[in-house]
């Protein structure tokens, strides 16, 4: 069954208390994904490209119209050590968080995560420069 049409067959709310066992294909990758392995009753985003689908105003209940490509842009660490994904739905804007699922991507988990580190807002050979400016002399100690 397609997701988008999903909120059209069943009662408002469903999959917030009903597991999503159904397989789908990734609109980036191309990928058959599968519920099974990813240590979760919801699976919402592809294991490869860890893309998904804007289909939910709120977790499960199939409300939105947008339907845009949701793209990760960072992830965070939840209470208890937990990581999630923040998704960004290319078409409207709308950012969401995600549980990460045990069959995901690691290395492109890392990789979204280093990113800021990766490409800092400033040029890295003037660090000293600018830590200089914070009334530090910039070195290492």
């Amino acid at each position: 069954m397609n997701r988008e049409n999903k909120r059209k067959i069943f009662e408002k709310g469903y999959y917030k208390t009903h597991a999503c066992r159904d397989t789908f294909v990734c609109k980036v990758c191309g990928r058959t994904v599968i519920p099974e392995n990813a240590g979760s009753d919801h699976r919402n985003h592809c294991p490869n490209c860890l893309s998904s689908l804007h289909v939910d105003i709120d977790p499960g209940d199939r409300a939105s119209d947008c339907g845009g490509i949701m793209e990760p842009v960072a992830v965070w660490v939840r209470k208890g050590g937990e990581w999630a994904i923040i998704h960004r739905c290319k078409r409207c804007g709308v950012l969401h968080s995600n549980r990460v699922a045990a069959d995901d991507n690691p290395m492109k988990l890392m990789s979204i995560a280093m990113k800021p580190l990766c490409e800092p807002p400033f040029p890295i050979e003037r660090i000293e420069e600018l830590t200089a400016c914070m009334a530090s002399d910039g070195r290492i100690r």
